[in-house]
């Protein structure tokens, strides 16, 4: 199997759950925080819904820096609705199944950096920042669950059944 189709599936399948755990998200908790220190509701819902841009940007560029001289801080819309994080996610996810069909497994060998301010921090070749991409946003769609379970909102089936979803997803 090449490694696009590997993540083309990934990506697909990754998209269909959180999905599920997005249409849970209820209006009106956008800054709502279980602790001082947490993301907002709403961060973190975003965060959720635009982690599948940054395949486009691991493939389709060679470095990010988090710190570059000179830059600022981009501002995004804030998304406030359950139906605009899943556009966001229908969107991103479809520009990373493009940029992934577009690219072929020897491009997904070559090296990828992470920067801060200039000073490289990470180097690594692009396939294995598409599996960590793949589980950052695993592990920040696992805490938006809790977020939802604090709220009183069903969970739905995520790799499985929930004690809200028996389904087995």
């Amino acid at each position: 199997m090449k490694l696009t189709d590997y993540f083309l599936a990934e990506l697909e399948s990754e998209a269909a759950i959180s999905r599920r755990v997005l249409e849970r998200v209820p209006d009106g908790l956008y800054d709502w925080k279980p602790h001082p220190t947490s993301m907002g509701f709403g961060y973190l819902a975003e965060l959720v819904a635009r982690i599948p841009s940054w395949t486009s940007m691991a493939i389709e560029k060679n470095e990010l820096d988090l710190k570059a001289a000179g830059g600022g801080s981009s501002q995004m819309s804030q998304l406030k609705t359950s139906s605009e994080l899943i556009a966001e996610l229908d969107k991103v996810t479809a520009q990373a199944r493009a940029s992934l069909s577009k690219t072929t497994d020897d491009h997904l060998m070559t090296p990828w950096q992470l920067k801060m301010g200039g000073t490289v921090v990470l180097e690594q070749p692009r396939y294995l920042v598409l599996r960590d991409l793949f589980n950052h946003a695993a592990h920040h769609r696992g805490q938006l669950t809790v977020y939802l379970r604090l709220n009183g909102v069903k969970i739905p089936s995520v790799y499985g059944p929930s004690a809200d979803d028996q389904r087995f997803a």
